[in-house]
């Protein structure tokens, strides 16, 4: 029944203003088409005076209710130096957002048709046109410099004490490996993997392999640099890092690497939040398939020692690939042949 009363409200709202048009027909042929021409005119160029005024004071209204409010505070130290950034961009765009809505439209008001007032036709100015070419020219490529120093900054050389994390996505989840104590990685190659043992397709021949092992979430260490080593086993994903304001394209075939350095502990953000179940997430932030709105996993920012205890009670993709081929403990093996006498005994 409601959605009938909607129905029949969209369609009397557009009778409604089918009439009026029909109305204000009927008036200009009245008063003469030159008349009601302009007196539309001083209507619509009052009415674009207040939506300015009205436009301009959302625009603050919602600068103002949502700043800072959306991810909070950047929670790395690369991401301070982003937001700076994207603060200056939007101080200049701004600025000149600000300054052009005006003139368009105070210009649609003020050069309205009135009578003794006839459009002028300006065809050309060479000193416009190099005005309102050079500087955009200038203040873009002074941003995009800008920019360009921030993204060489986080895919240049990590610092030598920095972490190694690698984030393999695929459809649709994350694929997390850490090295082991040698604090390398092991190679790996597309055409060993395996979902059930080895989902990134790792080298058993190689002996760094034998430490490496993998997790369902990340953990990092707050205040110690980590690399991060980027790739994919299908499609194109993207490593958005959105509270440390960071991404990267994971591509197949082509790793992509960048660093940061988180600066607040995921306990610190929860009572920075006033958020008791804030986590840190790494998201996907490349259309990638059906399943792409679940492509998600959680990180851990801990302290050293947080980290070393998590560490320690994970075991390597090695040994869980080969745990079955494990030989069995002696005590193992006795126990397994009592079991094996008693079932005898029993049906004897």
């Amino acid at each position: 029944m409601s959605g009938f009363l909607a129905v029949l409200v969209v369609v009397l709202i557009f009778v409604v203003i089918f009439q009026i048009a029909k109305a204000s027909e009927y008036v200009s042929i009245l008063k003469g088409e030159k008349k009601a021409r302009q007196q539309n005119n001083r209507i619509n160029g009052f009415l674009l005076i207040a939506f300015l005024v009205l436009g301009l004071i959302g625009v603050y209204y919602c600068n103002e209710l949502l700043k800072g409010k959306i991810l909070g505070e950047a929670a790395s130290e690369q991401g301070d130096s982003i937001d700076n950034m994207i603060m200056w961009t939007l101080y200049i765009t701004g600025i000149v957002f600000v300054i052009t809505q005006i003139l368009l439209f105070w210009f649609a008001f003020k050069y309205q048709e009135r009578e003794g007032q006839k459009a002028y036709y300006f065809p050309h100015n060479n000193k416009l046109e190099v005005i309102w070419t050079v500087i955009p020219a200038i203040a873009l490529t002074v941003l995009v410099a800008i920019g360009l120093r921030h993204w060489f900054r986080i895919t240049s050389e990590a610092p030598k004490d920095a972490m190694v994390v690698e984030i393999t996505g695929k459809q649709f989840n994350w694929l997390i490996r850490y090295p082991g104590k040698d604090g390398q990685l092991g190679s790996k190659f597309y055409k060993n993997i395996n979902d059930a043992t080895n989902p990134v397709g790792q080298d058993w021949d190689d002996q760094l392999n034998k430490d490496d092992f993998m997790a369902t979430e990340m953990h990092l260490v707050v205040g110690k640099p980590v690399k991060l080593i980027i790739g994919s086993r299908d499609v194109v994903h993207d490593v958005g890092l959105p509270h440390f304001r960071m991404k990267m394209d994971a591509v197949p075939g082509i790793p992509t690497t960048m660093w940061i350095t988180p600066k607040f502990t995921t306990a610190q953000m929860k009572e920075k939040t006033g958020n008791p179940d804030f986590i840190y997430e790494i998201a996907c932030d490349q259309m990638c398939g059906a399943g792409h709105y679940s492509m998600r996993a959680n990180i851990v920012v801990e302290t050293q020692e947080e980290f070393d205890a998590w560490v320690a009670k994970q075991k390597s993709q090695y040994e869980l690939a080969h745990g079955a081929a494990t030989p069995a403990a002696p005590q193992q093996e006795a126990a397994k042949d009592s079991t094996q006498k008693a079932v005898a005994a029993i049906i004897d």
